[in-house]
């Protein structure tokens, strides 16, 4: 009698052990192929970086190969920041729709096919440079095609990795923008000098390409019974969809003016270095490399700290008042030697050191930011909440290297630094305040 007792509380158990076993097994895989997802968002985000970041960081090759005046130079590298703006909330929402590895297989694709037709067609020749008009145009079209990624790699990171440790996952994926710049800042002048921007071109499409392999073969969507997504999670939906969420409006309009001091570091820093500080090739892409670089530090403890203190808002505004210091800082040095030209050598190694910081911190939140406004949305709607952030990142991307030319002719360098300043400290009070 108790042997068929015993048989039967076996037959009782034994679909829950089963169900133990494949919840087991399901946790295994998400721990060893999460790492897999986060490497392929890091590629992804720097291989388009070095692009939006690279292509002005060759700023000085780009004026003089295509013949183009400050207003041109800052329209074509507005207008690349344009078509990310333009198309990062219809990526997203097509995320949410239809998954984070089609439109991250089909944007990559489509990107290092179209950089590779601007290295055959669209680079200035000894007997041949293309209009201010094309290359504005094939720049708008790179940042509609670019605008895939960062909503894309965002959902898929959000719903591969819990609460708890997203923001120092989304701050790893973040560094991919410092990263992809950094390179950018330390190659592609160099090969711009020496080989052309079909070079130029032709490594960025390669870039992409690859990505786009490591894509195909790795990135697919958590087990189930162990998909971040789910109700126990917690954020599937945190409120209403982005688009009607204030909250998530608010989080995003603040992102987008606290990325105006980084835009004007990442889109003008080599032109001020060199038309203001008077510097070479080595020291430029050296400082540029040095602000991606320290970003890139800043980003991974911001993301690991802020998980935990459980402290993203007054982070964000807290760095927004230090991003506001740093920039008001550099104006006022640059003012200070604009006055008085007989400091320009005592302070030029000052200056260069204090542009780096500010451009850090300028930088270093954006892991966080990102975090707490996908964490707001939902995983469910982390594509939309994403892509309209971004869309106002590169509103930034769009206006500024528009403005500073004007800036320049009615003012000078401080006032550049200054509007900058401005625009950090306006961010610090739009954050949500500390829950």
């Amino acid at each position: 009698m108790s042997l068929v007792a015993t048989d039967l509380e076996c037959s009782r158990d034994r679909p829950r052990l089963q169900a133990d076993a494949a919840a087991a097994g399901a946790a295994t895989v998400r721990s060893n192929h999460r790492w897999k997802v986060l490497g392929i968002g890091v590629a992804a985000n720097a291989s388009f970086s070095a692009t939006f970041s690279g292509i002005p960081a060759t700023a000085v090759f780009l004026r003089s190969g295509y013949h183009l005046g400050n207003g041109e130079l800052g329209l074509v590298l507005g207008l690349l920041g344009l078509g990310v703006a333009l198309s990062e909330l219809p990526w997203g929402l097509l995320t949410d729709r239809w998954g984070d590895r089609r439109v991250l297989l089909t944007g990559l694709g489509a990107t290092a096919a179209w950089l590779l037709l601007m290295a055959l067609l669209v680079v200035p020749l000894p007997a041949y440079s293309p209009g201010v008009v094309l290359l504005a145009a094939v720049l708008l079209v790179t940042g509609l095609l670019g605008g895939s990624v960062n909503g894309s790699s965002g959902r898929a990171i959000m719903a591969w990795f819990r609460e708890g440790e997203r923001g120092f996952a989304m701050s790893i994926r973040q560094t991919a923008v410092p990263l992809g710049g950094g390179l950018g800042a330390l190659v592609l002048p160099s090969l711009a000098s020496t080989h052309g921007f079909a070079a130029v071109y032709g490594l960025l499409a390669a870039f992409s390409a690859v990505t786009a392999l490591f894509a195909w073969r790795w990135l697919r969507q958590p087990p189930i019974g162990e998909d971040a997504m789910s109700a126990s999670d917690g954020i599937v939906s945190a409120g209403p969809a982005p688009l009607r969420n204030p909250d998530v409006w608010r989080i995003a309009m603040a992102i987008g003016l606290l990325c105006v001091p980084q835009v004007a570091v990442l889109t003008f820093a080599s032109v001020f270095l060199h038309d203001f500080g008077g510097m070479g090739t080595a020291v430029i892409s050296a400082s540029l490399a040095a602000v991606q670089v320290g970003a890139m530090v800043m980003r991974v403890w911001s993301g690991r700290f802020t998980d935990r203190h459980g402290n993203r808002r007054s982070f964000l505004r807290l760095f927004s008042r230090l991003s506001a210091a740093a920039f008001a800082t550099l104006a006022l040095l640059v003012f200070v030697v604009a006055t008085i030209p007989g400091w320009q050598p005592v302070l030029a190694t000052t200056i260069v050191a204090v542009l780096i910081v500010a451009g850090i911190c300028g930088s270093a939140w954006h892991g966080v930011a990102y975090t707490e406004i996908a964490t707001l949305a939902g995983v469910s709607n982390a594509g939309a909440a994403l892509g309209l952030a971004n869309s106002f990142v590169f509103v930034a991307f769009f206006l500024v290297p528009i403005a500073i030319p004007g800036l320049l002719v009615v003012g000078s360098w401080a006032g550049v630094w200054l509007s900058a300043a401005i625009c950090a400290l306006i961010a610090s009070p739009i954050f949500l305040p500390p829950a």
